[in-house]
């Protein structure tokens, strides 16, 4: 008799598909995971393929291959693409048209009408498409836009060629747009925007940024029933003049910016803000007119404003009294370099409002730790605070806000005096989650032993020229802050190679800032390297013992490495070569590196296929061929030439002497 072959069970058999999209939904945050999943066996590849919406790809020539196998791809980047042919948007609409929701072409080039039109015609149910930076489209190009008529949201930002009657072309045909970005369209001015707003009537974003439009248009832009954000930064027309017969009653209007626009005092502001009962977000930095008592008044019809951002202007401590009494309801203030800010201003205005979550005071100079108590005293719910460069801040101030604002997530204290005991208060704030100490001389390790211990939910930490940290402090940190993902280190001379070691721990670290730091070397560097998988940013600039050792190990493991700076260290053309393994490398900046030679950094530049920028130094220029460079730029890598020699370093103490002489 024949033995009847009994088949094995697979473990991965009882797994339905529906099981499977769930753990992808779990490890699509990591792409390694993800690709070690799609390759465990056959079915796994297969259900990886059906799963995936997004797909972000390095080069354009992969486009066929990708999308003939993620044939569900609803959402496609390809920043990192720089040159997309009218050929490769052929093959996108060909072979994602039915699904495809959203393009990113904001970065790329070499595309034409003919393309657009292929892919306008092809994509039927295209709702987004970002085209900025498109210095070189012009009306005709922007016509055949008309064709994706289902189009809700579109970006033009920078597309300075586009005039009047390429946007009147999208308006007549794309009568759906909800969200549109016009931000530097200089060629665009009152018609086309009035075309906008009378053909699209369900607009809910607007970004006019610097167009050279007047007041004019607004009056139909703001019959817009559906209308929630307008930007009008920069609009130098928009003024007291073109506004003074504004009336309307968008009550839809939740978020406006008119920051730098020149010409818009409080009287254009009343006219602006008249029927705009339910706004919550109001952008006015950069505003040449004193907010004063008079210019506060304008606030009366907006009562339920939510955050106000008041940054670079001149700003009275009436007209701060004014804000807190006329909008108690505030949750997010930021007066950054508004330098005429004082205590009795900032006292007044915190004390009215008992739910604010967010405040930026940066380099309000003449702020005390008056201010602090009060803000310290009234703000229990504060989750942000930027105060960098408050010099006359004393150090008894920041032990009350550990005491007080327990809440806090967001904290940055650059160039201030803080010291070891208000970290420790600070470390109170058990949610803080980035925590900037740059340019802070009076902490030592024992600082930092205090925020690893009670603060596991930091994410970002900054000790930029903080060079009382050693290795004891950073071992600290590593191992009570495993999540950190960026950490700063920069000119803190007593790092060494043990630092890194004990940073290798935190697996999740994306960015590493360590310049100027003399002792750290390859042998680090390839500890970093090899457990943290997902390092997106580097900058080694002024490490001399960072040699090609270190740049192997980077080359082999770190294939999520974005950007890196290796100027002034050790490098030679082999480590430099060695980079082009990292696919995703888009930034890289070697100046002052002595081992590298013309042929090695012209090699380095060509293998790596998806460079975008690539700071050089100027001696280069002469020996690199013309040809090489003008490839290079037709695939989309723009070069910097730097001519600097390297440079000693100053005592940190005395150069934030210099510093203070010259900021007033």
């Amino acid at each position: 008799m024949k033995k009847v072959k009994h088949q094995q069970m697979k473990p991965f058999d009882l797994l339905s598909e529906e099981l499977v999209f769930i753990i992808l939904d779990l490890i699509s945050p990591n792409p390694s995971d993800l690709k070690s999943f799609s390759l465990t066996c056959k079915f796994f590849y297969q259900v990886e393929a059906k799963h995936r919406r997004s797909l972000k790809p390095l080069r354009s020539d992969y486009l066929p291959r990708i999308l003939s196998r993620y044939r569900n791809t609803s959402d496609l980047d390809l920043t990192f693409c720089p040159r997309v042919t009218d050929y490769s948007l052929s093959v996108v609409g060909c072979l994602s048209g039915p699904t495809l929701h959203s393009l990113d072409l904001s970065r790329s080039a070499s595309f034409s009408a003919a393309g657009l039109l292929r892919l306008a015609v092809k994509c039927a149910n295209l709702v987004e498409i970002d085209l900025s930076n498109a210095t070189e489209m012009r009306d005709a190009d922007a016509a055949v836009l008309a064709e994706a008529r289902s189009l809700q949201r579109l970006k033009l930002g920078r597309c300075k060629m586009l005039t009047d009657m390429g946007i009147g072309c999208i308006a007549v045909g794309c009568k759906r747009l909800s969200t549109v970005s016009l931000k530097w369209c200089v060629g665009v001015g009152d018609l086309g925007v009035a075309l906008l707003a009378v053909k699209c009537c369900d607009i809910r974003s607007l970004d006019l940024s610097y167009l050279p439009i007047t007041g004019k248009c607004l009056h139909d832009i703001l019959k817009l029933q559906h209308l929630e954000e307008l930007l009008i930064e920069g609009c130098f027309g928009v003024d007291d003049d073109s506004l003074k017969s504004l009336t309307h009653d968008s009550k839809s209007l939740k978020k406006l910016n008119a920051s730098s626009c020149q010409n818009l005092t409080h009287r254009g502001l009343t006219s602006l803000l008249s029927g705009a009962g339910c706004l919550q977000t109001l952008d006015l930095a950069h505003c040449s007119s004193v907010i004063s008592l008079d210019f506060a008044s304008s606030l009366k019809k907006v009562s339920a404003l939510q955050s106000i951002r008041l940054d670079g202007c001149s700003v009275t401590s009436d007209g701060l009294k004014a804000i807190g009494t006329l909008c108690s309801s505030l949750k997010e203030v930021s007066l950054s370099k508004c330098v005429t800010v004082t205590d009795e201003g900032l006292s007044s205005l915190v004390m009215k409002l008992k739910d604010l979550r967010k405040l930026d005071i940066t380099c309000c100079r003449k702020l005390s730790g008056v201010s602090i108590t009060q803000i310290a005293n009234s703000c229990p719910v504060l989750v942000s605070l930027k105060m960098e460069s408050c010099s006359l801040v004393s150090r008894e101030a920041f032990w009350l806000i550990g005491q007080k604002c327990r809440l806090l997530e967001e904290l940055d204290l650059t160039d201030n005096e803080i010291d070891d005991e208000g970290l420790k208060s600070i470390s109170s704030c058990l949610s803080l989650t980035s925590l900037k100490l740059g340019i802070c001389l009076n902490i030592t390790d024992k600082g930092p032993s205090y925020v690893g211990t009670c603060c596991s939910n930091l994410r970002e930490l900054d000790l930029y020229r903080s060079v009382g940290i050693t290795d004891i402090g950073i071992s600290s940190i590593a191992q009570g802050c495993i999540h950190l993902e960026t950490i700063n280190i920069s000119y803190c001379q007593d790092i060494t190679d043990k630092s890194l070691v004990s940073l290798s721990k935190c697996t999740l670290l994306q960015t590493f800032e360590g310049r100027g730091c003399p002792n750290i070397t390859s042998q680090g560097l390839a500890a970093i390297a090899v457990r943290c998988k997902r390092l997106a940013k580097l900058d080694l600039k002024k490490c001399p013992s960072i040699n090609d050792s270190g740049l192997l190990a980077l080359a082999h493991f770190s294939q999520n490495l974005k950007q890196i700076n290796v100027s002034d260290t050790a490098v030679t053309d082999v480590g430099l070569i060695s980079l082009a393994n990292i696919g995703c490398l888009q930034n890289i900046a070697v100046v002052n590196s002595s081992g590298l030679s013309p042929s090695g950094v012209a090699a380095a530049l060509l293998g790596c296929g998806g460079l975008r920028k690539a700071k050089l130094h100027a001696s280069l220029r002469t020996f690199l061929p013309l040809s090489l460079i003008h490839h290079l730029e037709a695939r989309g890598c723009a070069f910097l030439w730097k001519d600097n020699t390297l440079q000693a370093e100053l005592d940190p103490k005395y150069w934030k002497l210099q510093l203070e002489d010259v900021v007033p």
